[in-house]
């Protein structure tokens, strides 16, 4: 049994800012204690960045990285306040590591709400038919669960916030980026990267060895 109730994840978002899902989590962390549960979101960052998320980040820098040799390549646009964070190290540095992180993990969007609705709704409908065509037949009720999780893996591989951060796994990028908001106080906000793979989307030349092999077969038959 829930040592809180609804109202005392109200109290803690109102307290916080942070939203509904992480102050039910910090509570359970901290059976209830409502104190605990404050300290245990600052430490991980989030009542500071929620606070600051209505601020207005027009700063900031666009950063490349390039890797393999000129194999692939990132720009990428990170907002803060001012001028005077978008030139520190902390701030510069945070932003060439998500460059390494889109490098590496390949993310399709910054966050969930870029994702088209309707394109949730067909990955959904893969998972479901995926789920039911399994050779053990499952109660709906169990495929919805699936779903949920298998929807959740989908946002860490598509979404630059959601995915666990390459250099330290236990963390997603979201909390990397938390932790750095609560160190220099201040908004930061991805806004938009490009992610470019030496020969992404050209069709290549696929070698079909098995008919190599048959003409020259038939010119040594000649």
């Amino acid at each position: 049994m829930a040592d809180f109730s609804n109202q005392d994840v109200m109290k803690l978002r109102e307290m916080t800012g942070v939203g509904m899902m992480d102050c039910k989590k910090a509570l359970i962390e901290t059976k209830g204690n409502m104190d605990e549960a404050v300290k245990f979101l600052r430490e991980k960052g989030m009542a500071q960045a929620a606070k600051k998320a209505g601020r207005v980040a027009a700063e900031g820098i666009v950063d490349s990285y390039i890797h393999m040799g000129g194999k692939i390549g990132v720009l990428l646009e990170v907002n803060c306040e001012t001028d005077f964070v978008a030139r520190s190290d902390q701030f510069k540095e945070l932003v060439h590591n998500l460059c390494m992180q889109i490098a590496a993990a390949k993310p399709e969007v910054v966050s969930i709400e870029e994702i088209p609705q309707e394109k949730i709704e067909s990955e959904k409908e893969i998972l479901y038919n995926q789920a039911r065509n399994e050779p053990k037949p499952k109660p709906d009720a169990v495929i919805e669960k699936m779903v949920e999780g298998r929807i959740k893996k989908y946002y860490t591989e598509v979404c630059l916030l959601e995915q666990n951060y390459v250099k330290n796994p236990d963390i997603t990028v979201k909390q990397l980026i938390n932790e750095t908001v609560s160190s220099i106080g201040e908004k930061i906000s991805v806004r938009r990267f490009t992610r470019y793979e030496m020969g992404e989307g050209i069709e290549k030349r696929k070698d079909n060895f098995v008919d190599e092999i048959a003409e020259q077969l038939q010119s040594m038959n000649k």
